[in-house]
């Protein structure tokens, strides 16, 4: 998506400006990158405040400064924005996705056009995204022996598990059992040396 066409140099109105600051707060919350930066503190204790920053930066670039709105430039200003609030580069693809939303909805709300804003409004909230995550982090971090492969499995599976199912609730041996040689096989330390 090169930039917004339609309207490049019209203002939004008062009314779409309003409905496009609610979808963008509607997407924000979807946000499961950006959740678990507020939620951890990744930018200290006024993390809920600099995503509210991030949202009114977003919301004035579109509001207030004359088109045409490119892509690039959008996707440019949210790195930087997290990158300087947080003290993090999102790398799993959606700070793309919420911009390329971003400029839909904005295309949308200058020709009146609340549909998108409609269905995000409708649509249920996943309240444990980010528990979730960190569920699918923990699992991933007991495993050593899994590939790429299962842990994609493992993450739906997980995810559909009731919670007495999940993964990270079974009890994990106490201590190693000697193979049929006598030798001992002793698991490796987690979470040495990364990053």
């Amino acid at each position: 998506m090169a930039a917004s066409n339609s309207g490049d140099d019209v203002p939004l109105s008062a009314e779409a400006a309003a409905a496009l600051g609610e979808g963008m707060w509607l997407v924000f919350g979807r946000w499961t990158a950006l959740q678990m930066a507020v939620e951890n503190q990744w930018g200290g204790r006024d993390s809920l405040a600099k995503a509210d920053q991030l949202g009114d930066e977003i919301l004035s670039w579109f509001c207030d400064s004359k088109g045409p709105h490119y892509y690039e430039d959008l996707v440019d200003m949210m790195y930087k924005s997290i990158s300087e609030s947080f003290n993090a580069v999102f790398e799993d693809g959606s700070i793309e996705e919420v911009a390329e939303q971003f400029l839909i909805m904005h295309e949308e709300c200058l020709q009146s056009n609340y549909s998108l804003i409609e269905k995000l409004r409708n649509a249920p909230v996943q309240q444990n995204a980010v528990s979730q995550s960190k569920q699918v982090a923990a699992y991933d971090n007991d495993d050593s022996d899994s590939s790429d492969d299962e842990t994609d499995t493992q993450m739906v599976d997980d995810e559909a598990a009731a919670p007495e199912e999940m993964v990270v609730d079974k009890p994990k041996p106490s201590k190693p059992v000697p193979d049929a040689d006598g030798w001992t096989v002793v698991p490796p330390r987690r979470g040495r040396g990364k990053n």
